[in-house]
């Protein structure tokens, strides 16, 4: 039962605590206590969802997939795994790992597969009775999901094995699953009274209601309230085929004759630099800013008050202070103290850069002849003017040598092909969920099939905004599966006939969202729920954010950048303007960053006092107000990335991201300091790809991740490299006298060194 007996989806390694003896096939011999079963009847399912597909890789056949399949196979997915528990509980036998640990493990197998598939629709290609069924669904689930962790007598079978653990013999991945399958119980409730267990399930059927009403009318506020302008005209600055895909999406909206351009779901929203007209940037950035506050058709703000309050009371039934110590319980951070101490040490030199751009870009304001002062609808169009002067850098001509097939299979999968052996074949021969997708199969280093590939670049109206990877099939050694994962994007497309040109943002986000699936592709655990990227939140971006190096190393660079007419290869030149620019408007690009993340530790930090009494939608804004000021970072000219209203990650699901965000931050701490190792160690080579598959990409959420992290670079993580690369460090080339009075010289004091010695 792939995580979801855990609250997140994974727990950090507890090896330390249980001891163990490494056994070779330990599960493969009969153990103790499984000769007896309980004569439990387990359901027969019905319909697609009941037995594997027949595809290869047990991959969806979408063709035989219909919307009324979900209901009845939720339901049924879930009468089976009922049974399952049931079966485990009434077994005679006592508890032993495999009667109990394993068969919960391996219970739930159709409602995964359900859930697999109409989760990854919901994201991806939803359409409205899709979105009726989530919303009837997801308490539905709650419940069951809750009926299975605060099981008593279930929790009593658990208990035993783990008491038992040091006198059994168990390979380490065994005593991880079990250490995990007691501390997930235990986290969700088990060791509550009666009373207190039963608040608990309450409460996570309102929030599973309210965070999936949320994420509706959040998807809602960004994809049904475009900006719509009236003449061409007020939209110059654009490109030809920008416009018309504005002209398109107005009559699709119902305003023919007009142009509309739809949001995307950060603050600040990409073709802000390029329109020249201020007032139409203006109107755009605060449409992207108020979208969800009251202020148009949709307000979420009563619905986040309620998630903040529900989520500090259930924190409190465990005895914590706030909801963000109670989930950080997994966290490679541990607590919310180390958390706001690693950021803390950013903000003072970050605020002085963030004053210092300010000043910069008002100088260049005047010096246009302009008469205001910058705010953060003209941010990215001056500071793009900066980068143009100073580094010579035109964004458009870079986009030219970025062609989107290219960029996946001459630059993504060579990367893949040199660093680990793999190779990639295309398929047409499979059901995909829309027309836009393509398919591999991916062959490891000695030719096996490793696993299939499923790439959904597009935007469309029925996809929420942003990228991510996910799997419709976990590997798993306990059932024989190899993984089928999917990565999607956001990028605009193109216009029937047009080149399929990308941003370089949206190529290193395609190099990351792969690096995600890399993690899924070498997965090679026995259970599911500690396969691939079943790890720690604040430790499964880090693979992926560190496969952004390739995008410009230099050999794979030759591969795939090459212009759209002529074939060339993008000049180094070009590339070394690209990094050196990449230091520049810090201020902006990660002070955005870090204001969001900061704001979701001030919301997670709530007392349930403090919570309730913001029991209005004014006392939202105000509470959000009080929370970014005190940051001390310029928030009036550098919003959060993510407002409260429309903040998705940590608020949409009944966990994601909530007391999580700055993981990113975290793992781009891991990210920088490994691409110094890649760097120190010879860069792209088989060795050096070999070695971080076996220490970081194949090990899942087997062991502690400071240990592996030091297996593999051989030392703990150093924050130095990262505040260089941010040039957040005294004497580096954004780092200049004004900064080094406020501020580095502070972030230099407090911890360059080691983030646990």
């Amino acid at each position: 039962m792939k995580a979801q007996i855990m609250a997140t989806t994974a727990a950090a390694a507890l090896l330390a605590g249980c001891t163990t003896t490494q056994t070779d096939g330990a599960m493969d011999r009969p153990l103790p206590g499984t000769e007896t079963a309980a004569d439990v009847a387990i359901p027969q399912g019905t319909g697609y969802f009941a037995a594997d597909s027949t595809l290869p890789f047990l991959t969806p056949d979408f063709s035989k997939i219909s919307e009324a399949d979900y209901l009845p196979a939720f339901e049924q997915g879930m009468a089976i795994q009922k049974a399952e528990v049931e079966a485990i509980v009434a077994n005679p036998a006592a508890p032993t790992f495999a009667n109990t640990i394993v068969a919960l493990e391996k219970s739930g197998r159709m409602l995964d597969r359900v859930g697999n598939v109409f989760f990854a629709l919901t994201g991806s290609n939803t359409t409205d009775r899709l979105d009726a069924i989530n919303t009837e669904i997801s308490p539905v689930l709650s419940a069951h999901y809750d009926s299975i962790t605060l099981n008593p007598a279930l929790f009593q079978r658990v208990k035993a094995v783990y008491d038992n653990r040091a006198a059994m013999a168990m390979t380490p991945e065994d005593a991880t699953l079990l250490e995990n399958t007691y501390e997930g119980m235990v986290h969700a409730g088990a060791m509550l009274t009666d009373a207190q267990r039963e608040q608990v399930k309450a409460i996570n059927t309102q929030l599973s209601t309210i965070t999936t009403e949320l994420g509706q009318k959040v998807r809602s506020a960004m994809t049904d309230q475009p900006l719509v302008v009236d003449t061409r005209e007020e939209l110059a600055g654009l490109s030809d085929a920008d416009i018309q895909a504005a002209a398109d999406l107005a009559t699709e909206k119902g305003y023919p004759g007009k142009f509309a351009i739809a949001l995307q779901n950060t603050t600040q929203q990409p073709v802000l630099p390029s329109l020249e007209n201020r007032a139409v940037r203006e109107k755009l950035f605060k449409l992207s800013y108020h979208r969800a506050d009251g202020q148009l058709a949709v307000d979420t703000r009563p619905l986040i008050a309620e998630i903040a309050a529900l989520r500090a009371e259930k924190a409190a039934l465990f005895g914590a202070p706030d909801w963000a110590t109670y989930a950080m319980w997994d966290r490679m951070a541990e607590n919310p103290e180390t958390a706001l101490g690693f950021m803390g040490q950013m903000v003072p030199a970050l605020a002085a850069t963030q004053r210092r751009e300010a000043a910069l870009l008002n100088e260049v304001i005047e010096a246009s002849g302009e008469n205001f002062e910058v705010q953060p609808w003209d941010w990215y169009r001056y500071a793009n003017m900066v980068k143009a002067e100073r580094y010579d850098l035109d964004e458009d001509a870079v986009m030219e040598y970025f062609q989107l097939e290219p960029v996946l299979e001459d630059g993504i999968f060579y990367m893949a092909e040199k660093l680990y052996g793999l190779t990639f074949e295309r398929r047409t021969d499979l059901p995909v969920y829309h027309p836009d997708v393509w398919t591999y199969t991916v062959f490891d280093r000695d030719g096996s099939e490793l696993g299939l590939f499923y790439f959904d670049p597009f935007q469309r109206p029925s996809k929420r905004g942003g990228a991510w990877m996910s799997n419709f099939v976990e590997q798993s050694d306990l059932w024989g599966t190899k993984p089928v994962i999917y990565n999607v994007l956001n990028i605009p497309k193109a216009a029937e006939g047009e080149p399929q040109l990308v941003s370089f943002d949206w190529v290193n986000t395609a190099f990351h969202e792969f690096g995600h699936a890399l993690h899924g592709f070498f997965a090679d655990q026995r259970y599911e729920s500690l396969s691939g990227t079943a790890t720690a939140r604040d430790f499964v971006e880090y693979p992926s954010q560190v496969h952004e190096m390739w995008a410009t190393y230099p050999e794979v660079l030759a591969n795939y950048a090459k212009h759209y007419e002529t074939g060339e290869t993008i000049p180094p030149e070009m590339i070394a303007k690209i990094e050196a620019a990449a230091k520049f408007n810090q201020g902006y690009d990660f002070g955005e960053v870090v204001a969001a993340a900061l704001l979701d530790m001030k919301w997670h930090a709530l007392t349930p006092a403090q919570a309730r009494a913001i029991d209005t939608p004014a006392k939202v804004d105000a509470f959000e107000r009080q929370a970014l000021t005190e940051l001390g970072l310029e928030v009036d000219l550098v919003p959060p990335r993510y407002r409260s209203t429309y903040f998705n990650h940590i608020f949409s699901s009944p966990a994601g991201y909530s007391a999580g965000y700055y993981s990113y931050l975290w793992t781009e701490m891991l990210d920088r300091d490994s691409r110094k190792w890649f760097r120190e160690n010879g860069g792209l080579t088989r060795a050096n790809g070999d070695h971080y598959r076996a220490t970081v990409l194949s090990r899942g959420g087997t062991m502690d991740y400071f240990d592996m992290f030091e297996n593999f670079a051989g030392r703990q993580p150093n924050i130095a490299p990262m505040l260089e690369a941010r040039g957040l460090i005294p004497g580096d080339e954004a780092a200049d006298s004004e900064v080094a009075d406020d501020g580095p010289a502070q972030v230099g004091d407090a911890g360059t060194g080691p983030i646990r010695d």
